[in-house]
């Protein structure tokens, strides 16, 4: 396992430059949001940091053979997060392990890009099989249904974007992509606007009432702009009040106090820590965090560029789908762009359990890189 012999000058110092100092500004803003999260985060990132190096030497391959255990251990938790989860604000998602709380939703993400990714190195030949995608997408179900009714729909939604991703660099035939395409786009037309108008019925069974706000909320936001759109307008305020360079980091003088010490914008170190950026570093240090975002994930695509076999290809690719398209969501609900939903932003929120699953799988993709193929 440690005994492999790797050539360092291949590893990934840009890679691990960026996610640090990427996580190292994730702490500033967590404290200038709320300072009684930065201890916890500062700890986790020391923690989380060394979890990082220590998976970069060890053997990817090694770890990949454990994707079963990791699989039943990634059902285990999920079950337990019904059994004796807690709750918070009507979602039971955390598990209470006394000296802080654990979200398997957000492991599933880094456990299932690995599952998947041997699952299709192992079925290389005859991934195009109908009992072949039927068992995957069997052995998929499983987990985002756990996850789905907790209920946690956007880390659903998350999941299968990354796995979807993870499939289509596996192979999957463009010729079927397109096909089916060609089928599901006219039907899915006429369904969305069947579903919207289904779920504003009295009794609906599809979502839960908050999940129905989010959507009319984006879709009407003058309608609910006193209610439910009033967090995501704040947040737009915030991140336009910052102009250039930004109010500065825990500003505050009455000239310029920030949404954060007002309250304006909840859940700001976590769902809304872009608010916090575009407010107190500006437009200058807004774009610093999505140039370093975008370097992760192309330092990750270029390592699956390089990797040695199928199943480090999948999981870099894994990797490079979760960070650039949680990304996207998280910033887009921030800016208004897309309805509100609970994804962090990686590296930056607070959340020790998403910052692991992040740091884990750079680890990993940091060792795919140092076997790489010549």
């Amino acid at each position: 396992m440690l005994k492999q012999k790797y050539q360092f000058k291949n590893y990934n110092w840009v890679l691990i430059g960026a996610v640090l100092i990427l996580s190292g500004m994730g702490v500033l803003f967590i404290n200038s949001a709320d300072s009684s999260y930065t201890s916890k985060q500062l700890v986790g990132l020391i923690f989380c940091t060394g979890v990082m190096l220590f998976l970069s030497v060890v053997n990817f391959n090694f770890v990949c053979g454990f994707n079963r255990v990791l699989y039943m251990i990634n059902i285990v938790l999920l079950v337990l997060v019904k059994l004796v989860g807690v709750s918070v604000n009507g979602a039971q998602r955390w598990i209470n392990l006394g000296f802080t709380r654990l979200q398997p939703s957000e492991l599933t993400k880094i456990i299932m890009i690995i599952f998947v990714a041997v699952y299709i190195q192992e079925h290389e030949e005859d991934l195009m099989e109908w009992k072949v995608l039927l068992k995957l997408a069997l052995l998929c179900a499983l987990p985002l249904f756990l996850v789905v009714i907790e209920p946690n729909l956007s880390t659903t939604l998350d999941i299968t974007f990354i796995l979807l991703s993870v499939i289509f660099v596996g192979g999957f035939s463009m010729a079927l992509i397109k096909k089916w395409l060609k089928i599901i786009i006219p039907v899915m037309i006429p369904l969305g606007f069947l579903f919207i108008w289904y779920i504003q019925t009295p009794n609906q069974i599809l979502l839960h009432d908050y999940q129905v706000t989010r959507i009319m909320t984006f879709l009407e936001p003058s309608k609910y702009s006193s209610t439910s759109a009033y967090q995501q307008d704040n947040s737009v305020m915030a991140i336009g009040s910052g102009k250039l360079y930004g109010k500065g980091l825990n500003n505050n003088t009455i000239a310029d106090v920030t949404v954060a010490d007002t309250g304006f914008v909840s859940e700001q170190q976590t769902d809304f820590i872009f608010s916090v950026v575009g407010e107190e570093t500006g437009f200058v240090g807004s774009v610093i965090v999505i140039a370093l975002l975008a370097i992760i994930v192309i330092e990750c695509l270029k390592t699956a560029y390089v990797a040695k076999n199928m199943s480090g290809r999948l999981i870099a690719s894994g990797m490079a789908a979760l960070i650039g398209f949680q990304s996207f969501i998280n910033i887009g609900v921030a800016t208004e762009f897309l309805p509100n939903t609970g994804l962090p932003l990686p590296f930056v929120s607070y959340g020790l359990t998403s910052l692991l699953s992040y740091m884990a799988g750079i680890g990993i993709v940091l060792n795919i890189g140092l076997q790489r193929h010549y």
